[in-house]
């Protein structure tokens, strides 16, 4: 029974389903239910269309229902246990019924295993998987599925899936052992099947450019085009999947996923490198780092996402939600690294930054003043404690602190122009306009279109 698509639905089936799309869009949610389920009893196979129909019961039951049992003991109870063994006898036709548990619960972890059963029975591989998808995005605490969710992507040779799978387990069971190398194994999978590289390969072709490799070994790992980057990539985890526990060649394949920006693979490998390392808490703050990157690449995307569609509300409330949340996930985070080293002046600053970008101004303070110790980011924290007691109402301490940037900043970079620029900011609310006019002045001297120094300079000389 192949999965089919909307174009192989017969007439009938097809004028319900195109009704249902109708309801969907004018929010008649629960009506779509119900034109959806005999589609769907007509044509299993359709995938589009189960997909909306759990889409559809998942917003007329308001989301994932809490406490409910793994085993189904609470939501499912004896009635699932009688369609557990009707699967194993005939599958089809317990599809419909486990459909009627779901319209109680789309969430239900133990229907929609059931569900992945019948699918994988009836050789629907797609919608075996879509039935285990949607525990991972109700349950995704739901250790015990989400590791058969990636077993089974593995067996489909889908290592990238299954990665992304394990990734989830590990937010929610950051010791799962099993899912930590199930990770890191299968992003390695996942970077050797996009070179080309087949896991089954004889040793003698996987090395018969030794010679190059063992030159590229001894080549800069800087410099190099991205190119040569994804070339020595390719290498590096042809060799790491003969050994997944060489640390060396762990450490050199997390460089290189960050010099080419690909921060999760980056984020992977530094993780896993510290847990071979023992403790090396340099690998640990740069997996640190590489996990904010993941999460500001989330972010940009998804700001793209809302700019791309403004009149979108669930899109917006979306952003709104993860602007949120990412804002207090980066102070945890900075915490952490505090915690692990309370010495770094950095780890200080970014700790001071994350705090002072959720409104915690008194709280960052005392890690920005900490930071100040190390001379070659003291521009950027003297800049960011002034701004923190301009956010306090001190502009008199908040203007000294940039006037001590400034002592120490010779040429117009971009970290002095805003210098400048916040300074003039405080001098206008202080009263002081010809302060303030003398730091627009400097800007407007070196770079006419910064901001609106332009239009602030030449008004006051009645331009």
């Amino acid at each position: 029974m192949p999965e089919i698509t909307e174009a192989e639905l017969a007439p009938n089936v097809k004028a319900l389903w195109l009704k249902a799309l109708s309801a969907v869009q004018t929010n008649n949610h629960g009506y779509a239910v119900k034109l959806l389920q005999p589609v769907l009893k007509d044509a299993p196979a359709f995938l589009d269309g189960r997909k909306v129909l759990r889409k559809c019961e998942s917003i007329v039951q308001g989301g994932p229902k809490k406490g409910g049992s793994i085993f189904g003991v609470k939501t499912g109870g004896m009635g699932l246990m009688k369609i557990a063994s009707q699967v194993k006898k005939d599958p089809a036709s317990a599809v419909p019924l486990i459909e009627a548990e779901l319209e109680k619960d789309a969430y239900n972890a133990e229907a929609n295993d059931l569900l992945f059963e019948a699918f994988n029975a009836l050789g629907l591989p797609d919608s075996a998987a879509f039935a285990l998808e949607t525990v991972r995005q109700g349950h995704p605490e739901n250790s015990k599925l989400l590791h058969k969710l990636a077993d089974y992507y593995q067996s489909r040779d889908e290592p990238a899936k299954a990665a992304e799978v394990y990734r989830d387990i590990i937010k929610h069971h950051p010791t799962d052992s099993a899912a930590i190398k199930g990770e890191k194994d299968c992003t390695a999978k996942a970077s050797m099947k996009s070179g080309g590289w087949s896991e089954t390969a004889k040793m003698a072709d996987l090395q018969r450019n030794k010679g190059e490799a063992a030159a590229l070994d001894e080549a800069s790992k800087t410099g190099l085009t991205r190119d040569q980057l994804e070339d020595r990539r390719d290498r590096l985890v042809m060799r790491y999947n003969e050994d997944t526990n060489n640390l060396a060649t762990v450490k050199d394949l997390a460089s290189i996923y960050e010099q080419l920006e690909d921060w999760e693979g980056a984020f992977n490998f530094y993780s896993w490198g510290f847990t071979l390392s023992n403790g090396d808490v340099a690998l640990q703050t740069k997996a640190g780092h590489m996990k904010d990157k993941v999460a500001d690449s989330h972010m940009k995307e998804l700001e793209e996402r809302a700019k791309s569609n403004p009149d979108d509300p669930e899109v917006q409330a979306m952003l709104a939600e993860r602007r949120s949340a990412r804002i207090a996930e980066a102070v945890e985070e900075a915490k952490k690294r505090v915690e692990i080293n309370p010495t770094d002046p950095i780890s200080r600053y970014e700790l001071g930054q994350a705090l002072f970008n959720a409104g915690d101004h008194s709280g960052a303070i005392p890690h920005l003043q900490q930071a100040k110790r190390n001379p070659h980011i003291q521009s950027k924290v003297l800049l960011l404690l002034g701004k923190t007691f301009k956010a306090k109402g001190m502009f008199d301490m908040a203007s000294k602190q940039l006037a001590d940037a400034l002592a120490d900043m010779h040429g117009m970079d971009n970290t002095k122009k805003e210098v400048l620029y916040e300074k003039g900011l405080i001098h206008e609310q202080m009263g002081d306009k010809d302060g303030a006019l003398d730091s627009f002045k400097q800007i407007y001297e070196v770079d006419y279109g910064y901001r609106d120094v332009a239009q602030r300079v030449e008004s006051s000389y009645g331009g």
